[in-house]
């Protein structure tokens, strides 16, 4: 699905303009979903994290029993070349991707040596400063290691989250507040998310069942750099309707506030718009 308005695309070692076709009707990935991603994105000249999610890409695809095609820094040095066609002021969303063309004897299994890569660069703006979300209750929940690699930023994983959003658009709601297998509050449908009470932070605990962000961390270390106590701990729906103030973290938006969750309302607080300072200011550091 092409989302930007303007893509470059890099497979089999050159760049090329558009969205063209990369994967083969019998690819192990077309018919199993032996795939992985990541994101990572360029706005105002600066690539923050860049290296990080290539080398989870390559963690993903680990994960996946997939050999990764490149190292990390031949990753990030492939991406860095292919932003040189964007505007200088661009905002671009990166995606690394990973996926098995072949299957072992089992044909379940992919062969780890038919990996194959690509990346898509897309130019999709950042979100204005006053973008919010909504969230809902879904029935649907987080999976664990044992029964899904949720160890891994993987295809297979989303079509869960789609019924999530789609449950929550249903009720008129943006996102939706998901639980993991033990009944406690995991991520949202998209993305990682945070809690403010009494001027501290709470967040939920990784516990194995979602992806602890990349951006998710560097916010913590910046708010804690910053004086704000954070705390890492189990989590559920009624410390949410307690909350004086929510707000998302992810790769696409970085800091998103949340305005309701189900019947509770909030106002886009004072942390929220603090952490997105914070990021911005650290991410300007990083030239």
């Amino acid at each position: 699905m092409a989302a930007g308005k303007t893509i470059r695309t890099y497979f089999n070692g050159s760049w090329q303009d558009g969205n063209p076709a990369v994967m083969r009707a019998a690819d192990h990935a077309m018919w199993l979903g032996s795939s992985v991603f990541d994101g990572a994105r360029r706005f105002d000249g600066l690539t923050p994290d860049l290296d990080l999610h290539c080398a989870r890409t390559n963690a993903s695809a680990e994960a996946l029993m997939m050999a990764p095609a490149l190292s990390t820094e031949a990753m990030t040095e492939v991406i860095r070349d292919g932003l040189e066609g964007f505007a200088p002021g661009a905002a671009v969303y990166i995606r690394p991707m990973y996926w098995a063309a072949d299957g072992d004897e089992t044909l379940i299994a992919p062969m780890a040596d038919s990996t194959q890569f690509a990346v898509c660069l897309e130019e999709i703006p950042m979100a204005p400063p006053e973008a919010a979300a909504t969230l809902t209750r879904t029935r649907f929940r987080r999976p664990v290691l044992e029964n899904a690699v949720v160890n891994a930023k993987a295809g297979c994983l989303y079509p869960n989250n789609a019924r999530m959003l789609r449950e929550a658009r249903s009720k008129g709601f943006t996102n939706a507040l998901v639980l993991d297998a033990m009944g406690n509050v995991a991520e949202t449908a998209t993305s990682n998310v945070f809690m403010v009470r009494d001027g501290e932070v709470f967040t939920p605990i990784p516990n194995g069942t979602f992806l602890a962000g990349i951006t998710r961390a560097r916010h913590i270390s910046n708010m804690r750099a910053d004086g704000l106590a954070v705390h890492e701990c189990v989590l559920g729906y009624q410390d949410f309707e307690e909350a004086d103030e929510v707000f998302l973290s992810g790769n696409m938006s970085k800091v998103t506030p949340v305005t309701a969750f189900d019947g509770r309302r909030y106002q886009a607080g004072p942390v929220a718009k603090r952490v997105r300072d914070l990021y911005w200011d650290w991410a300007a550091s990083q030239k």
